[in-house]
């Protein structure tokens, strides 16, 4: 590891153990250069703004799920079991951060914040999050219609938001309910998707689609 490299973690370890604190609004980056014994400039250097910071935490998250997740999928066809590992891996990966998170939510929650999982400045990082959903169904053996198949992949990223959002009002140990909430929603979800090859369903298909398409936030 470079030695910039050891200077961007010991900033980013710095500025969430401040934000754990402190909150992330009073947190400020002069704060953040002190706590990790660099200059100011220094940290501005690596990142131009607290909110950078944050999105450096969402990669780390991020890369690290699916490091977990992917041994595991070459191993699962079905795709019930590929949707569970993906899913459960998420909740592994963000669980030490579960009051961290907690105290970010209202930052987070801002539509026009940054850090809002569906604001532009995490278009990456979302659609690395898709691109792991494709993989899923690409390696499962269910055969899913053209259409849903185009459609799917954002669909099971944002479901998977709503599972951390539930995750973050979760109080129970160890988020039990949580856990026991994706085992149940994700056997539903597969059931789903398989029957959607009936053609019987076609039409309800095609109406769902349609809904989904008027509900799609503007590009």
């Amino acid at each position: 590891m470079s030695k910039g490299q050891r200077t961007k973690e010991r900033i980013v370890a710095a500025a969430l153990q401040l934000f754990r604190e402190h909150g992330y609004e009073a947190t400020t980056m002069r704060m953040v250069a002190e706590s990790a014994g660099v200059s100011l400039g220094n940290a501005y250097y690596y990142f131009k703004s607290k909110d950078l910071l944050l999105q450096a935490f969402y990669r780390e998250v991020h890369d690290a799920h699916v490091e977990h997740a992917r041994p595991l999928l070459a191993k699962e066809r079905t795709l019930l079991a590929r949707l569970r590992i993906v899913m459960l891996c998420k909740l592994d990966v963000i669980e030490p951060y579960h009051r961290f998170s907690a105290l970010m939510f209202r930052t987070a929650a801002d539509p026009k914040s940054p850090l809002n999982p569906f604001h532009p400045a995490g278009d990456a990082i979302r659609q690395e999050g898709e691109e792991l959903f494709d993989e899923v169904l690409t390696g499962s053996s269910t055969t899913v219609p053209k259409a849903l198949r185009q459609e799917l992949p954002n669909l099971l990223w944002t479901y998977s938001m709503g599972m951390v959002l539930y995750w973050i009002h979760d109080d129970s140990p160890n988020r039990d309910k949580t856990r026991s909430l994706t085992e149940r929603s994700v056997d539903l979800i597969a059931s789903a998707i398989k029957l959607s090859s009936n053609p019987l369903l076609r039409p309800f298909q095609r109406k769902v689609l349609a809904l989904i398409k008027d509900l799609q936030f503007p590009a």
